[in-house]
């Protein structure tokens, strides 16, 4: 076994590596940007260096940097985690030319899998079903427009390169094709600089179900399924292990497909075959199809480890220092269900845009796994993907595991960013979801209701107040409340906009509290205040406000600290510019100069995280400025664009 491991990552899969290797005694080292000094991974890592600049490409994504960190600290071995370089084959052989063990696939298994057209052919030699589309080396728009009427809409297109849902674009009718192909190639090339693109038939009820693979270059085995339907803009949200109405026949047949994927490339390692699969007449053994071969570790793997009991980094580490697989095929168990849920700084009712800032409180329920990079006081910064956490449950049943998953969704607490816990904890209440019904299109379908924005939650305010009076350490004991001439009002101010609260203390251990005109009954409990009926609720304060914790998993409701010296915020005003929603890189400016653009018109494209975001136009109007120029970093709420009146 290795000595000591450099592990060429960050985030929450660096800190995951670390916690197996530091279980198995092995050493690590970190490798960390700019903007990554204080991070978690480096803190808990036995020895870090720091790589280069804040940006991926100055840093993560510089293998000879990697290679002389792992020279200089003595690294027997380079664990790539997933994202950045682990499916880089020149990396991969980079490694072991430096007389580094790689633990991962040979760069040629990965060679054969990274391009979807040359892996899908590669998939029918080896007698694996694959999607029907056009995956030849044909890029002119024209042929592309011939093969998708020839396949017949509806069709997606599809980067050759990467995945992660970019590049990805549904096209319903021809007169869509052309924007929507080159869409998809300027996100392809922006994200993993190749703008090729496959073409396939799009199947309208699917269920993305995933196989996870083992090999040790000789011999592979499976390790069962994942769901991972629920998705938005392709990316996954909730996934489980096993899927729900899997057959036996059906999981036998997946489960061949995909070691016989494994055993046309010589795999070693962890790597996941994924199919997607027609669900419109419920999972048949003739209805799935290969998609693409991820040649790594995946985000998901936590629900395999549930349900499995086998710890995969352990796996990885063991079969990379020359062993064999650790278990034959029919000794890999199955036990319960598992559920994973992928909490994120992102603001979704603005369409899951990635969101920053500073995370003021971070806890997680007891019992609980959560696989995290971050803590309280980190920053998400726009550089990296936004993940806080994975929240992992596992119960006897598939009933118990989500209601498990329902349960530590309410109990997560995380303020000082927007995220999506709140869409979370509604996924996993979902009706949908407890019946396993799920399919790739139902967040689409009930966007509406998930994404709803909490009404003003005035218990929560009431809550609040209360915590703010009990802060100041008034008396508790029998003379609590008394006042000689009337009755000991307290008014707490909550921040600018907020209605004051007042507290009346009604003797021991009682109170009321009237906010915004309604008044609620208060009592003192061993945990604290009880407001209007309700058990006691979590409150914190953390980076200058009062945090509540509502019971249903909505998502803290937070409340700024009264400054009574701040200056009260002006109103907005309908100043005609168009400002970029999310911190990112100005990838190009759509209009020109006096250019007279009607309302809804693009403006510009805000790349951030490998994604693409539109701006558009509020209302219509002429250009009278661009603010920015193309290749220019801005942060949320840049101007961009100016427009006036037309004359």
């Amino acid at each position: 076994m290795f000595r000591r491991i450099l592990i060429a990552n960050r985030g929450e899969i660096a800190c995951r590596v670390i916690a197996t290797a530091r279980a198995m005694g092995v050493e690590t080292v970190a490798v960390f940007s700019a903007a990554d000094r204080d991070a978690r991974h480096v803190a808990l890592a036995d020895a870090a260096v720091e790589i280069g600049g804040a940006a991926a490409a100055e840093s993560y994504l510089r293998g000879e940097a990697i290679l002389e960190a792992a020279r200089a600290t003595g690294a027997e071995a380079i664990h790539p985690g997933y994202g950045f370089l682990s499916e880089n084959p020149d990396f991969a052989a980079a490694v072991e030319a430096a007389g580094l063990a790689w633990i991962g696939p040979p760069a040629a298994a990965i060679r054969a899998m990274g391009l979807k057209d040359a892996a899908k052919r590669l998939m029918e030699a080896a007698g694996v079903p694959v999607v029907p589309g056009w995956h030849g080396p044909e890029q002119d728009p024209g042929a592309l427009l011939r093969a998708a009427e020839a396949i017949g809409f509806p069709v997606v297109i599809k980067a050759v390169a990467g995945g992660g849902g970019k590049g990805m674009r549904r096209v319903g009718q021809a007169a869509e094709f052309a924007p929507a192909l080159a869409s998809a190639r300027a996100e392809a090339r922006a994200a993993f600089g190749d703008d090729r693109v496959l073409v396939e038939k799009w199947i309208e009820r699917p269920r993305h179900i995933e196989v996870q693979i083992f090999g040790d270059g000789t011999d592979a085995v499976h390790l069962h399924e994942r769901d991972c339907s629920l998705q938005r803009r392709h990316q996954k949200v909730i996934e489980e292990a096993p899927a729900p109405g899997m057959t036996a026949a059906m999981r036998a047949a997946m489960g061949a497909a995909a070691v016989r994927a494994a055993r046309a490339i010589g795999y070693r390692g962890a790597g996941t075959v994924e199919f997607i699969v027609d669900a419109s007449r419920g999972l048949r053994p003739d209805a799935f199809w290969f998609m693409e071969m991820n040649t790594r570790l995946q985000v998901e793997h936590p629900v395999t480890e549930a349900v499995t009991g086998i710890d995969l980094v352990e796996w990885q580490l063991r079969v990379a220092a020359g062993e064999p697989l650790p278990l034959a095929q029919e000794a890999i168990p199955l036990s319960g269900h598992a559920f994973e849920a992928r909490l994120y700084a992102e603001d979704v009712a603005a369409g899951f845009l990635p969101a920053t800032g500073r995370i003021a409180h971070l806890a997680f329920p007891a019992g609980v796994r959560a696989d995290t990079g971050v803590r309280a006081g980190d920053s998400i910064t726009p550089w990296y993907d936004p993940m806080i956490a994975k929240i992992i449950v596992h119960g006897p049943t598939r009933a118990v595991a989500l209601a498990r998953l329902a349960r530590a969704l309410a109990e997560t607490q995380v303020a000082g960013t927007v995220t999506n816990l709140a869409f979370l904890a509604r996924l996993a209440r979902h009706p949908g979801l407890a019946l396993g019904e799920v399919d790739t299109g139902l967040i689409g379908r009930d966007f509406a209701a998930l994404a709803a924005t909490p009404a003003d939650d005035d218990l929560a305010r009431a809550v609040a107040v209360t915590a703010l009076l009990a802060a100041a350490d008034l008396p508790a004991g029998p003379l609590a409340g008394f006042a000689l001439w009337a009755p000991l009002d307290h008014r707490v101010a909550l921040g600018a906009g907020e209605p004051a609260g007042i507290v009346t203390l009604a003797g021991p251990g009682a109170a009321r509290v009237e906010v915004g005109g309604v008044v609620h009954e208060a009592r003192r409990t061993a945990r604290g205040w009880a407001v209007g009926g309700a058990a006691p609720l979590p409150v914190v304060e953390a980076g200058g406000a009062i945090h509540v914790f509502p019971s249903d998993g909505r998502g803290a409701t937070s409340f700024p600290r009264h400054d009574p010296l701040a200056r009260a915020p002006g109103e907005a005003k309908d100043d005609g510019i168009a400002r970029s929603p999310l911190p990112g890189l100005v990838r190009a400016l759509l209009v020109a100069m006096d250019e007279v653009v009607a309302p809804g018109a693009r403006l510009a494209v805000i790349e951030s995280m490998k994604m693409e975001h539109a701006v558009t136009a509020a209302a219509g109007g002429r250009v009278a400025e661009l603010l920015v120029a193309p290749g220019a970093q801005v942060e949320a709420g840049t101007p961009l664009v100016r427009l006036e009146a037309p004359p």
